[in-house]
């Protein structure tokens, strides 16, 4: 039972990137299905969709649960329609001395950026496959390619992520599946930094901050490119940023 519309899967629809990229995908004529740990907080975003003439649909996953990951895949692929485009948007970011970092918090993180990243990669790759088309992107970030002091778990997990990326689109290329990577290379203008950051939100003004819309644009982008002309890999920052 399908509904019609090719399908936006959206792993980690937060409420500033993730909700940018559903927002934006939604105006594309897509079905989003959006994804949290806690499905029940997808609510304002599915009506905000709603109102606005799209289509969403929320659910509740662990990314980081191979049966939760699979289990939507195929329910997404059986009722609501085919996935053209998945985008793993999923993550957690902790800033930590090496000497007062965990294991536990460490495999905590590295299981949400990294391992969810797989599940969710490989199930929808599986399928898209069958098809020969779909575009899977991977959410990264500045610690993707550099790790910065107190960010060792964030880094490894993120550069896991870009590794598994990097694999997945020089096997899957060939298959029509776009594989890409984008690096989110400065801080995203957003209610947590405003809310809990004020300062940083001050210091950095609205020129030095990415805004969630933009970075919208860039995956719509990536994903209307033709098969002769793949990028793999964006690096998307504000004008300011320094690097």
């Amino acid at each position: 039972m399908s509904e019609g519309n090719p399908v936006a899967l959206i792993l980690g629809a937060g409420n500033s990137t993730g909700a940018a990229i559903a927002e934006r995908f939604a105006q594309g004529g897509y079905t989003v299905c959006l994804v949290r740990r806690n499905g029940e907080a997808l609510g304002p975003l599915v009506e905000r969709i709603q109102e606005s003439g799209g289509t969403a649909r929320g659910y509740g996953c662990d990314v980081r649960d191979e049966d939760q990951v699979d289990g939507l895949v195929e329910h997404i692929e059986a009722e609501i329609g085919p996935i053209e485009v998945a985008v793993f948007n999923a993550g957690v970011n902790l800033w930590t001395s090496i000497l007062e970092e965990t294991a536990e918090r460490y495999r905590g993180l590295w299981e949400t950026d990294a391992f969810g990243g797989f599940l969710a990669g490989r199930a929808v790759a599986r399928v898209m496959a069958e098809r020969g088309r779909g575009s899977i992107f991977f959410t990264g970030a500045t610690a993707s390619v550099r790790g910065g002091a107190n960010f060792a778990a964030f880094a490894g997990a993120k550069h896991a992520l870009r590794a598994l990326a990097q694999s997945m689109a020089r096997e899957l290329g060939s298959k029509g599946i776009h594989v890409a990577h984008l690096v989110v290379d400065g801080i995203i203008d957003s209610d947590f930094i405003r809310e809990e950051l004020p300062q940083v939100y001050e210091s950095k003004g609205k020129k030095g901050m990415i805004a969630p819309a933009s970075i919208a644009e860039a995956y719509w982008f990536l994903h209307q490119q033709s098969p002769d002309a793949f990028t793999f890999e964006l690096d998307l920052r504000p004008a300011a940023e320094s690097w």
